[in-house]
């Protein structure tokens, strides 16, 4: 009996010690997101930032890194630019109070490209703007304090995990390698010695809110030790971001790159790095740029699908941003400056069926906003829509308009049509915005209520 009675009393503590465990492990889980995504909460509410590629590759006006790895030209003829970059023109706090005018809420600049050539003065070698080319200072520190100084912007610093030009780096060309990692670790150890020497330099002297790799795709995780990488950046700053192309599935957040996604992306959190031409960093020649309308809108196709536009910059070899670009940051800056409450405060918006255009939600899902990127013909049309309209007006102009709801039926809940006429004064010249107040959180018709994200 004795037996019997242990035995059960056994089976019951062990049963409640593996629920217990379950149950722990269940709030483990819940809980992880919640950090994450306080972490993130700058990031989801940011929407634009501006990227910059800086480097030699100004000099001559061609492809940053790849023109010499893709052997257009030699590598000698490529790092014969060093001797013309000369960053004379350079005003660091020019550039930041541009980028402030943009309504952008972060940028990300290159700190070295797949060419090696840091900008600033690295102690890990010498291949860099300070010791290798007429600028003779390091061209990093200056940008980064004036970033630091601003109340708008946060810091992101774009680092390649690779490096042709060290010579313990084993990939040179498409062509020509140097050596096959696994066959001579002792090389491969050199290098990665060398690249995390660089990453502390970075981490312990700049302090960035977000680190933007590249150039992930050439070793496994394992070889480049992604999570070690990781470990040396949170020892300074535990809420640094990383994006995804850090390998092994351990970013913060996705980057589609140039095509716009045509559905949101699965990453709770995104950004689309874009090319104002068809270039990343400076080239005289590439003329052809989007228009300020065509960007402002894959800008609010990106953050009305709950993601950020990071827009590329790329200054001259003497320290100049070329006009036009210079032009669309301002473009930016006036529709930003006049429709932020429509812009920052948002979250996704509803499906395109019940309207046929760009919207999103304000974080309380209680103003819905739509977007027109054009001269409608007629009225805009909203159909499902369970709420009742409170008020409607144009964002960044004050107009009141009158939401008018026709082919509603006492007996039928089909809610009805709702049709909004906007005056032609009230146009934006780039893109209108409605605001709808609702009587509470949007309910659409026949559509499965979800918790919209960021």
């Amino acid at each position: 009996m004795k037996n019997k009675f242990f035995r059960l009393f056994f089976c019951l503590f062990a049963i409640s010690f593996i629920f217990s465990g379950q149950f722990a492990f269940a709030q483990r889980k819940q809980q992880t997101p919640s950090k994450c995504s306080h972490k993130m909460d700058w990031f989801g509410d940011a929407k634009l930032g501006i990227f910059i590629h800086w480097g030699i590759y100004a000099v001559k006006g061609i492809s940053e890194s790849w023109s010499f790895h893709n052997e257009y030209l030699s590598y000698q003829e490529y790092m014969d630019q060093l001797d013309g970059f000369t960053a004379k023109d350079y005003n660091p706090k020019l550039w930041v109070k541009l980028i402030e005018e943009s309504g952008a809420r972060y940028t990300v600049i290159t700190s070295k490209h797949h060419d090696g050539v840091a900008l600033w003065d690295t102690k890990a070698n010498d291949l860099s703007i300070p010791n290798k080319t007429p600028a003779g200072r390091d061209v990093l520190t200056p940008f980064i304090k004036e970033v630091k100084k601003s109340k708008q912007l946060k810091t992101g610093i774009y680092f390649s995990l690779i490096d042709w030009s060290y010579p313990d780096y084993p990939n040179f060309t498409k062509s020509k390698t140097r050596y096959k990692l696994q066959e001579d670790t002792v090389r491969w150890n050199k290098f990665r010695y060398f690249m995390f020497k660089q990453l502390g330099e970075i981490s312990n002297q700049y302090d960035p809110d977000l680190i933007w790799f590249d150039g992930g795709w050439e070793n496994s995780p394992e070889n480049w030790n992604s999570k070690g990488i990781l470990k040396l950046l949170r020892k300074r700053n535990k809420n640094i971001i990383v994006n995804s192309r850090i390998e092994g599935n351990l970013g913060d957040y996705g980057t589609p790159e140039i095509g716009v996604p045509i559905t949101k992306p699965k990453d709770k959190y995104w950004e689309l790095c874009l090319t104002m031409n068809d270039s990343w960093g400076y080239q005289p020649r590439d003329l052809h740029y989007k228009t300020s309308h065509e960007l402002l809108r894959t800008f609010v196709d990106c953050f009305t699908m709950g993601g950020n536009l990071l827009l590329d910059i790329g200054p001259s070899a003497n320290g100049t941003i070329p006009a036009e670009q210079v032009r669309i940051l301002k473009d930016f800056g006036r529709w930003t400056k006049k429709h932020n409450k429509a812009i920052y405060n948002t979250i996704g918006g509803i499906p395109n069926l019940p309207f046929q255009g760009y919207n999103a939600l304000s974080k309380d899902s209680t103003i819905l906003y739509l977007y027109i990127p054009y001269k409608p013909i007629g009225e805009i049309e909203l159909k499902g829509l369970v709420n009742k309209i409170e008020d409607t007006w144009v964002v960044g102009n004050g107009t009141h308009l009158d939401a008018q709801v026709f082919n509603k039926l006492s007996w039928n809940p089909k809610p009805g049509n709702v049709y909004i006429s906007i005056p032609e004064k009230a146009l934006d010249e780039d893109i209108t915005v409605l605001a709808l107040k609702l009587d509470g959180p949007i309910k659409l018709y026949g559509v499965e209520q979800k918790t919209h994200q960021k």
